[in-house]
């Protein structure tokens, strides 16, 4: 490795953290302008008893879809990682609170 190289190789290993932190901004930003205050309405509508419409489980199934999408860019951000185990998290406790819901009334 010649010294060009061998400055590349830190300089990029350098870049990487902040880079990482930047994608991992960028992720939680979209997330929270586009989809988290749904998420919220959604969670809080199954904790007073209500069950969930066609477009509602759509839209959450959209979510994890969009997480696992994501999982694999964030095998070095173990942030960006822990973010998207939580939205995951987030969306199944809401279905499973749902179908509790449905049970109920049916």
């Amino acid at each position: 490795m010649n010294r060009r190289d061998s400055h590349e190789a830190t300089e990029s290993m350098s870049e990487s953290p902040d880079r990482d932190a930047g994608m991992l901004l960028v992720v939680v930003e979209q997330f929270r302008k586009g989809k988290l205050s749904r998420l919220m309405a959604l969670k809080e509508q199954v904790d007073n008893g209500n069950v969930l419409n066609e477009a509602d489980v759509e839209f959450l199934h959209k979510v994890i879809d969009d997480a696992h999408q994501t999982m694999p860019s964030t095998v070095n951000n173990a942030g960006l990682q822990e973010f998207c185990g939580h939205v995951v998290h987030l969306c199944n406790e809401i279905i499973e609170k749902a179908f509790e819901n449905e049970n109920k009334q049916a």
